[in-house]
């Protein structure tokens, strides 16, 4: 058969099954399927789930809702401004569908590809890049969406399967630019020594600190979790390291743990005085952000308890900057960073709640690039103009501008990566390659993976953040290292748990 025949078959064979979904008369469906079709008028359908999902999911379903919003974005644009304007397919006769079933307004746009299928299978397919089981949840929703469109009698169903493959295809491109993070947590060893089994948290002192951003449930929800706990909450007259090293000192007392409810900075300063008291800690995940209890794969509350109550526990590295005469000295569970770098975080934290991590981020960089000018670092002994750098406890993922996780709590390694200040049209060339995902070919952009790591600077300012806390660098620099597995935290056992030879 030629291209010719088989394409009027493809034709006839669509015309076929429209005219037959037309005449079905599916018993429980009559009302229901037009007004899902009606719902998902102009996203609002998705954005009402993405909503609920952030609201009542975990950490990976939040992340999925975002992801489906963009690929939503992408799959929308893609069928109305390209795909419809060039095919110009016409909308079938609606003659034979009931008038009952029929939408009140006739959609204006052409027929091919459907909108509504594209939005809802990018919706779907994003939100099963980040959380598979919440997009089983979601995927019914979809599929009355898809079926909505030929029942109606607005699409041919090759117009719903059409939408449907830009659908996929776009939560399959956002990948490129927002890499997906594993399920599986990052390793760490156990301890040669196991960590004390607190049962109903008897011995552990336990600091929450509710300017971290969460709601005011989270202090009875962990009494109730650990009854026997000695629960602090942090006053606004409170000094939180001073309450830390009281509650660590109390622990090593008692011969029980340190625990903290909090954002980053607050587990970075729990994390100091657990050390220094030679306590293990345990990082229950509250707080606005949680970059480390995300890295131990900790989503609940529950599952610390569960940890403390079996005595289930790692060791990880700790990032240290020390002055370089050593009378000082901040350590990082995360990242450290100077330049630009702290001011781009803060930004794009606060766009990517509305508009996704990706595209918050072009925001935020275009913003900073506007109204900064390049630092000038001596990175053991030779002299650099740059944008940022950024120097990750442990080797993160993925490359280029925006890593996210880390496959391993304790590789002795910093993740060091600088962008240039000093090429020709830096700013420029910085913006596009990461608006098209590809810095990590850049050369703007330059990585290393070492244990240690000299910075000096000359000029007057230059700022510093790590774990999300800002400081000025001394002209007398700073020397980056690591403490090997110098902490002990509390996390539920798993195969990605190796044994400590140490």
């Amino acid at each position: 058969m030629t291209a010719f025949g088989s394409r009027f078959l493809a034709r006839d064979l669509d015309r076929v099954l429209f005219a037959r979904l037309a005449a079905a008369r599916p018993r429980g469906v009559h009302s229901v399927l037009p007004r899902i079709s009606r719902a998902a008028d102009h996203g609002v359908l998705w954005a009402g789930t993405a909503a609920a999902l952030g609201v009542l999911g975990g950490r990976s379903v939040r992340r999925g809702a975002l992801r489906g919003l963009g690929s939503l974005a992408i799959a929308s644009a893609v069928s109305n401004l390209i795909a419809k304007p060039t095919t110009r397919r016409a909308r079938p006769v609606i003659d034979q569908v009931p008038v009952a079933r029929r939408l009140r307004r006739a959609p204006h746009t052409t027929s091919f590809p459907s909108g509504h299928s594209a939005s809802a299978a990018a919706f779907t397919f994003g939100v099963a890049l980040e959380s598979p089981r919440a997009a089983l949840l979601v995927a019914p929703l979809a599929g009355a969406v898809a079926l909505s469109r030929v029942y109606v009698g607005v699409h041919y169903p090759s117009d719903v399967l059409a939408g449907v493959a830009i659908g996929a295809a776009a939560a399959a491109l956002t990948s490129h630019w927002w890499p997906t993070r594993p399920e599986a947590p990052a390793t760490a060893v156990r301890p040669r020594l196991p960590a004390p089994a607190l049962a109903d948290g008897a011995g552990l002192s336990l600091v929450v600190n509710p300017g971290s951003g969460f709601n005011g449930r989270v202090a009875d929800e962990l009494r109730e979790l650990l009854p026997q706990a000695d629960l602090r909450t942090l006053e606004p007259d409170d000094d939180l390291v001073e309450l830390l090293d009281g509650a660590a000192e109390r622990a090593a007392r008692d011969g029980g743990a340190l625990g903290v409810c909090g954002g980053d900075g607050t587990v970075n300063a729990a994390a100091g005085a657990a050390v220094r008291h030679g306590v293990p800690l345990a990082v229950f995940p509250g707080g606005t952000f949680n970059h480390f209890a995300a890295d131990l794969g900790i989503e609940t509350m529950s599952e610390v308890a569960d940890a403390l109550r079996a005595g289930d526990a790692v060791r990880v590295d700790l990032g240290r900057a020390a002055s370089t005469d050593g009378a000082r000295e901040k350590i990082f569970l995360n990242t450290f960073s100077l330049g630009v770098y702290p001011e781009l975080v803060h930004r794009r934290e606060k766009l990517e709640k509305w508009l996704g991590k990706w595209p918050a981020l072009a925001v935020a960089l275009a913003t900073v690039l506007a109204t900064s000018r390049p630092s000038t670092v001596v990175i053991n002994g030779t002299e650099r103009r740059l944008w940022l750098l950024f120097a990750g406890n442990g080797v993160y993922h993925p490359a280029g501008f925006a890593p996210t996780h880390r496959p391993s709590l304790d590789d002795g390694l910093l993740d060091i990566r600088t962008v240039d200040g000093s090429l020709p049209l830096a700013r420029v060339r910085l913006l596009l390659a990461v608006l098209t995902g590809t810095l990590h070919n850049s050369r703007v952009l330059v990585t290393a993976q070492v244990p240690r790591l000299r910075l000096e600077t000359t000029e007057r300012q230059v700022l510093f953040a790590y774990d999300g806390e800002v400081r000025e660098l001394s002209t007398g620099g700073l020397v980056l290292a690591k403490r090997r597995q110098a902490l002990t935290v509390y996390r539920p056992a798993g195969p990605a748990d190796g044994v400590s030879q140490g």
